[in-house]
């Protein structure tokens, strides 16, 4: 079996960028809008509701054949059926991840810098995320935004839309350009036209 991880635009829930809206429309919203990859990212849901969460987004990605990974949780992520798990840095080894999930799954690590991005790919990883590239309120606690010049010696090493394409990425990871959004479906659109549309 061949994985891809050429999402395009992949979207990472955070449920404090929502504005109070119901998650789960909004996931709807960004998908009819051409989003092709969701990360369930909801560290303060207890499992229970997290698991619900996971089962409606499963649906969901299922019904417009997008990709649906959970973060950190390769349990929920088996229990729903999901595409894979995506890894924080203390978060379980992408080895570890790998044995449980195996090989028909998506394991990613989120990264920040370089040499992370080199270790999750050395470790296994199907591919990395990495940031923050630009300032962005969720990513602050890892440090000042990485830049350009990191974001294209991951891309080379390792495997702004034009920019970040040019540099050789092959998608981007967005929260609130999406769930922030007054129309999510309309952002979303325009965010995976601008991607295909390339540099």
């Amino acid at each position: 079996m061949t994985l891809t991880a050429d999402f395009g635009v992949y979207l990472v829930t955070d449920l404090a960028a929502t504005r109070g809206r119901p998650l789960v429309e909004l996931v709807a919203a960004c998908l009819e809008g051409g989003v092709r990859a969701v990360q369930l990212r909801a560290k303060e849901v207890e499992t229970r509701p997290l698991l619900d969460l996971a089962t409606a987004l499963r649906r969901l990605t299922a019904r417009h054949g997008a990709r649906l990974l959970v973060n950190d949780r390769a349990d929920v992520a088996l229990a729903v059926d999901a595409d894979g798990v995506q890894l924080p840095g203390d978060g379980l080894p992408v080895a570890a991840a790998r044995r449980l999930l195996g090989a028909g799954r998506l394991v990613a690590a989120s990264t920040h810098s370089v040499a992370e991005a080199e270790s999750a790919a050395e470790a296994g990883a199907d591919f990395v995320v990495f940031g923050p590239v630009y300032d962005t309120p969720s990513k602050r606690r890892y440090g000042p935004p990485q830049g350009l010049k990191a974001l294209g010696e991951v891309c080379r090493r390792v495997a702004r839309l034009g920019e970040i394409r040019a540099q050789g990425a092959t998608g981007v990871a967005v929260i609130r350009a999406l769930l922030d959004a007054e129309d999510a479906r309309r952002a979303a659109a325009e965010l995976v036209g601008g991607w295909r549309a390339g540099p």
